[in-house]
């Protein structure tokens, strides 16, 4: 794709041949299930079937051009690319099942407003008659399409409809039982990396007290600012669509290109890794942010708001295995990374068994990890100050500061530089919904080291809590290359999934199956200790008028 970010070119050239007449078409077939996803359906009574091979498995797709649908099955077989091949110029096709655009040619979702809207307009609710009862716990819904579609109710228990109204097992119910900011977000074409850490950042206390409380003054940023794109003020104006009241799913289309054309090298519409894109979201905040906030004179510590939510810092120790020297470096960091404990199947004999002893990784057998003494290789000897000359050391890491906000990013993605090639770890991470950081934090860990002799810690910590609470969590599903992310948020004790557009109250159970790829929690304020601004749940109201909602375990 060109830097100039342009849209598809086939897309364009669709258009320019045919207008809108294609996408005015198809709004008659676009429909909406009782469960809120929408997609599309020619007849009330046919099932789709592919014009080729008269199946109806995969995804099928429809032509915009002569309106033929055909298929694309992941064993290989796609009547929809052989469509594409043997009618020149019909490279555009719409997604039936999720009612997106698709280039052939291009081999990718593609983003146009304009189908967009044609899709909004359309949104209605789906046909509850099909809803029938089954034998055991499973129901079968019948759309609007005649496809018959399994779905667990157990788990999927309600969904914020796009038409705005939500649903508990075909049965419509109160919007106010859903907490005020719980919007789905639109797939632009591949953005399901930008809708879930999005979604986590919507819910992130101390970012959602400062964007809501007007501390980023749009109006003055652009007259103030000579910069064309602000990132701040694309949050600042979801902020203020999230939290209307509006139910419909919002597209953040304008966010995506500002991050573009800042981001220009992973501007793209190929799928990105949702841990990168947080990075650079949280770099283009504070370099806007951090110009007007300022720094500690003292410390140097940025005010801006993603350092006062997400900044911590590392301790680093590197002692000398020869004379016991010990140097100590400090690193700022909004997030800290952390690998699988490969050593969870090696049980020892006569020894109780613990939960990692079982082949069970855990969040916690993790950071023992990242905390844990690492002997560093003899390729790797470091100078020590004390011998005046390089010997094998001891590597430490401990955390001397804690966050507001704690990200911890698990790493599923492996790249082997000798094998050239790279992979997904599928292994299943459980972690706890409140965390106790007491055993990672440098104070621990040196009076761990030198066995409780050390009573007296430099720049002890006892006054902030290191206790957390898990509010959002970010998954990721499939393959390296074709996977999908999606976002689980924790509000008042309830869990949501937030795929996309579709928002579903889901079961404790559920979150703790996912594969966790970014997990958020919130500190909690110690018992006595009146917590400030930036780090409570509660703020009066909206700019609407509501009140907002807290987040459970913030508070």
């Amino acid at each position: 794709m060109s830097t100039a970010l342009n849209p598809c070119n086939h897309l364009l050239d669709y258009k320019k041949r045919y207008g809108l007449k294609g996408f005015n078409l198809i709004q008659k077939w676009v429909k909406t299930s009782p469960y809120g996803k929408t997609h599309m359906g020619k007849s009330k009574s046919e099932i789709p079937r592919c014009s080729f091979c008269c199946g109806y498995e995969g995804r099928l797709y429809i032509c915009l051009i002569c309106s033929s649908m055909s298929c694309s099955l992941p064993s290989g077989s796609n009547h929809a690319l052989l469509h594409m091949q043997t009618q020149i110029g019909h490279e555009i096709a719409v997604d039936v099942q999720r009612s997106e655009l698709y280039c052939f040619a291009c081999d990718d979702q593609v983003y146009d407003p304009d189908f967009d809207r044609a899709v909004m307009c359309e949104q209605i609710v789906g046909n509850l008659d099909g809803v029938r009862s089954g034998n055991n716990k499973r129901k079968r819904l019948g759309f609007e399409g005649g496809l018959n579609l399994n779905l667990d109710l157990k788990n999927l228990k309600r969904v914020v409809g796009v038409s705005g109204g939500e649903w508990d097992h075909g049965r419509r119910i109160s919007k106010s039982c859903f907490p005020v900011g719980l919007r789905g977000l639109n797939n632009l074409g591949n953005t399901c990396f930008m809708n879930s850490v999005l979604q986590a950042l919507l819910h992130a206390p101390p970012v959602r007290n400062y964007f809501l409380s007007g501390r980023h003054d749009r109006d003055l940023c652009r007259k103030t600012s000579s910069d064309r794109f602000c990132l701040s003020c694309d949050i600042d104006v979801i902020f203020s669509a999230v939290f209307s009241g509006d139910r419909a799913p919002y597209s953040p289309a304008q966010f995506l290109y500002s991050w573009w054309r800042l981001s220009e090298n992973l501007a793209c519409y190929e799928q990105q890794d949702a841990h990168e894109f947080f990075m650079s979201v949280l770099d283009r905040i504070h370099e806007k942010e951090g110009k007007t906030k300022g720094t500690n004179k003292d410390t140097g510590d940025c005010h801006c708001v993603v350092h006062r939510a997400f900044s911590g810092l590392l301790r680093s120790d590197v002692t000398c295995t020869t004379c016991g020297f010990t140097s100590t470096t400090y690193d700022p960091c909004v997030d800290i990374s952390l690998d699988f404990n490969t050593n969870v199947n090696h049980i020892a004999p006569n020894k109780p068994q613990k939960s990692t002893d079982l082949g069970i990784t855990t969040l916690t057998s993790c950071l023992d990890l990242f905390t844990r003494p690492e002997k560093l290789g003899s390729d790797q000897k470091l100078y020590c100050e004390n011998c005046r000359e390089r010997h094998e050391s001891v590597k430490q890491m401990s955390i001397k500061r804690l966050p507001l906000v704690l990200c911890l990013h698990v790493k599923r993605f492996e790249h082997s530089l000798v094998r050239k090639a790279s992979r997904k770890i599928d292994r299943h991470l459980q972690f706890p919904f409140s965390l106790d950081m007491t055993p990672y934090v440098s104070s621990s860990i040196v009076r761990k080291r030198f066995g409780n002799r050390i009573f007296a810690f430099e720049g002890d910590e006892s006054e902030l809590s290191t206790n957390f609470e898990v509010f959002a969590v970010i998954t990721h599903s499939g393959m390296l290359e074709s996977g999908h992310y999606m976002t689980y948020l924790r509000l008042n004790e309830q869990w949501y999934k937030c795929d996309d557009a579709w928002i579903t109250e889901v079961d404790d159970e559920v979150v703790r199956a996912s594969q966790i790829y970014l997990v958020f929690y919130v500190q909690k304020p110690n018992s006595g200790h009146k917590s400030g601004e930036d780090g409570g749940c509660h703020l009066r109201s909206s700019p609407s008028g509501d009140s907002f909602v807290s987040i459970a375990g913030c508070c």
